[in-house]
């Protein structure tokens, strides 16, 4: 059995902090040592109706947005053994990065998922905690596609579900005493690792729906264990 401890409204100012993080230096606006155009804003309309937006800037930059329960009033925290799922709506346009991730005290990032138009058929998926990571492809990510994504967090075993088929278990967990902050956004590639926006394009977006962390009643379950994909 499992409660739902979270359930996102990306409104609520309660739970979310919006256009600035601690997983960028000094907690923004700007991050290029990540190979990011990003110029974080605050402005609602960048992420408070579950659509992330960037849009290019004159000087160069892209104002994009950004939502944290990091420094939010409830401050709310996945720990280990929380289920993850969310529905996410892919971007369309080349140098759009969307992700949903975890971060706290300069680390404890685990990937939800992150996505680059250019690798159209991809995700990727990543436990830096402990250092696993996988680049799933499959036929039902595609730029533009609505996919439900979820990620069980466990001691020894994070393990990420796409339409509620397993495609990754990593086999090495985030360990007992885990936990961080969420974070949603849409970064802009800055060209390093995957290509720029093409010079036409003054706009990116992605969406995320029904974003809900559910977290298991003690006794606690065993950690899912992993099995080969057919």
């Amino acid at each position: 059995m499992s409660d739902v401890v979270f359930t996102a409204d990306f409104t609520s100012e309660r739970q979310w902090v919006a256009g600035r993080s601690w997983a960028y230096p000094n907690g923004g606006p700007t991050n290029p040592g990540d190979d990011k155009l990003d110029h974080l804003t605050a402005d609602p309309a960048y992420s408070r109706t579950g659509t992330f937006r960037a849009t290019r800037r004159a000087d160069g930059w892209w104002n994009t947005g950004l939502l944290t329960t990091e420094g939010s009033a409830e401050g709310f925290e996945v720990r280990t053994g929380d289920l993850l799922r969310a529905d996410v709506r892919l971007p369309t346009g080349v140098g759009a990065w969307p992700a949903i991730w975890t971060w706290r005290d300069g680390g404890n990032e685990v990937d939800v998922f992150e996505y680059h138009p250019d690798n159209p058929d991809l995700l990727e998926l990543t436990n830096h905690v402990r250092q696993g990571n996988s680049y799933v492809t499959n036929p039902a990510v595609r730029p533009g596609s609505t996919v439900a994504m979820g990620v069980t967090f466990g001691r020894r075993n994070v393990v990420w579900t796409l339409n509620g088929t397993q495609v990754f278990a990593d086999g090495r967990g985030v360990g007992a005493g885990w936990h961080a902050y969420l974070i949603v956004n849409l970064s802009v590639c800055a060209g390093r690792y995957h290509p720029r926006p093409d010079p036409t394009t003054t706009e990116l977006s992605f969406r995320v729906e029904n974003l809900v962390v559910r977290r298991p009643a003690p006794p606690y379950p065993a950690d899912p264990a992993p099995r080969q994909l057919a």
